[in-house]
């Protein structure tokens, strides 16, 4: 693991936090040939191992617009949000912690 002093900011809010960790997943992702296999595979993720606060605290950041948040990880949020049944085939937990 790389060490990234900036990665926790101990002044950070909850929410600019939630918003590095979607950008972390989101690059991520980035390296996969197809764009939307990126985003398929960012909501997975998303949904697979943030609990419900978490995604709706971070839809709260990005609807007032003050985010942040990559196009990438925008675009599988804005996906979960229209697709709320969407059920990752992957059953949640893993080494998720």
């Amino acid at each position: 693991m790389i060490y990234r002093p900036e990665a926790y900011d101990p002044g950070m809010s909850g929410a600019q936090h939630l918003v590095d960790m979607a950008n972390d997943i989101g690059n991520f992702f980035r390296a996969e040939p197809r764009r939307e296999d990126a985003i398929a595979g960012i909501a997975k993720h998303i949904k697979s191992y943030w609990t419900r606060r978490m995604r709706e605290k971070l839809l709260v950041q990005v609807e007032h617009g003050e985010d942040g948040l990559d196009p990438l990880p925008r675009e599988a949020l804005i996906f979960l949000e229209e697709h709320p049944a969407f059920k990752p085939k992957q059953p949640p937990g893993g080494d998720a912690g």
